[in-house]
């Protein structure tokens, strides 16, 4: 859970990080079932509203891939009350920013406005949450927004195909392995139908987070969810979510792209590895500080083998995302050195990733610890961060005490725990290798 943080408001008001406690936040849920966290941070005149949904693009219909990403980009179409672009327009008018984001597992909504217009943003918000309403002519118009988005991200981007190529064959039953954008060819059938259906499905209080960060107090602001959030039907209750679950892996994948327009050939590879829900014990933590460990930057293990030592690339790195309802990812990759081609460096890798569980010394898994929990400090400075760290832990499961909890546990790992998450999980049956290639032109 590595954007996620046990905090602290101390006189000054500046949230800290500290295991022992938490911040001066409020949290409550109204009778509708929508839950409430209300985060002071009063250093600038300005608050973040944020609204998570339960839902992300793993919760797709099947055959419908990326229709939680389509209905994100169709709820700025308009309500019963509020034609569209309205809302918008408001936004922009107050000197405020606003914008949304699907990943996997949620879908979230925000503005920053200034505190005087916090009570105007969630008259929006609540609206939309349960009056959209928009016309077909919006649909075809806005499907043909998504499919260019896709073709400039995915279609002519190897990066991104190989990306994509490796999700897939990392998780062979699991909706992980679907784009969140969508498969072009089902992006191409969505409907007023599906988007509706969707909607009406997940959008709902019962089902959703709201999350206030920024220049406020929760006495001046909980009310204020009450005479407009409240007024939303729950009936998300028994929606659930409906996922298959993936498979043990057996075998070693491989996967390639070639491409003219590849400028650097690269080196990857994913593990399948527990999330934060799925993990047994502490191995979650293990991960986090495994995944700094290995790849957190010059003086990494990787990055030292590999580049300074070894002279076998030119960068190195590894990362976890731990943050997930279900199984999730671990990646290793690396950069090959002029002259050498990732096949030939995936040896070295494998070296180096096998010889690390019993290679790490105190020394390197202290400063790792170090550096998780100081970035995480750092990232508080940002009044959005403050707001996701929040949204996201409670969007896929996590409790308020587990984000309050992650420093004691990031600073409770043993070099024992993080011998035994790398004999079990990085190992070449669980994982995905893939190539990024340059096609002659």
């Amino acid at each position: 859970m590595g954007d996620s943080a046990g905090l602290r408001t101390g006189t000054s008001g500046t949230p800290r990080l500290d295991g022992s406690g938490g911040p001066d936040l409020s949290c409550t849920t109204l009778d509708n079932g929508l839950e409430i966290v209300v985060i002071p941070d009063r250093r600038v005149p300005v608050v973040t509203h944020m609204v998570w949904y339960r839902n992300g693009s793993a919760d797709d219909p099947l055959g419908q891939s990326g229709i939680a990403h389509f209905l994100e980009h169709l709820m700025f179409k308009g309500t019963e009350l509020h034609p569209a672009g309205e809302f918008s327009k408001v936004v922009s008018a107050l000197g405020g920013q606003e914008n949304a984001f699907t990943s996997y597992d949620y879908t979230a909504y925000f503005q920053r406005v200034a505190p005087e217009h916090l009570g105007r943003m969630m008259e929006f918000e609540a609206d939309r949450m349960g009056g959209l309403n928009f016309d077909e002519a919006v649909v075809a118009p806005e499907r043909d927004v998504v499919l260019e988005e896709r073709r400039m991200r995915v279609e002519t981007d190897p990066p991104s195909q190989l990306s994509e190529a490796m999700s897939a064959s990392l998780f062979v039953h699991h909706p992980y392995g679907i784009p969140i954008i969508g498969w072009m060819h089902e992006i191409e059938t969505l409907n007023r139908g599906h988007a509706l259906d969707y909607y009406r499905r997940f959008y709902a209080p019962d089902n959703a987070i709201l999350v206030v960060a920024g220049d406020v107090a929760p006495p001046e602001t909980v009310p204020r969810p009450e005479r407009t959030y409240g007024r939303n039907t729950p009936h998300a209750g028994s929606a659930g979510r409906s996922r298959p679950r993936e498979p043990e892996p057996r075998a070693a994948r491989l996967v390639s792209v070639a491409d003219a327009k590849v400028e650097q050939p690269t080196l990857q590879r994913l593990y399948l590895v527990p999330s934060s829900r799925t993990a047994t014990g502490r191995e979650n933590y293990a991960l986090e500080v495994l995944a700094e460990v290995l790849g957190g930057g010059p003086t990494s293990y990787l990055y030292r083998n590999l580049v300074l030592d070894a002279g076998a690339a030119v960068n190195a790195g590894a990362w976890y995302m731990g943050s997930a309802i279900d199984e999730t990812r671990f990646a290793v990759y690396a950069v090959p050195a002029e002259g050498r081609s990732p096949q030939a460096l995936e040896a070295d890798l494998d070296r180096a990733v096998s010889a690390a569980a019993s290679g790490i010394d105190e020394d390197m898994m202290e400063r790792a610890k170090t550096r998780l929990i100081a970035e995480t400090i750092y990232s508080l400075d940002s009044q959005s961060s403050l707001a996701r760290i929040y949204g996201s832990a409670l969007a896929v499961g996590e409790t308020l005490e587990e984000v309050r909890r992650w420093p004691d546990e990031i600073r409770a790992v043993t070099r024992d725990d993080l011998r035994q998450v790398a004999e079990r999980y990085l190992v070449p049956r669980r994982s995905v290798t893939g190539y990024l290639l340059r096609e002659p032109g």
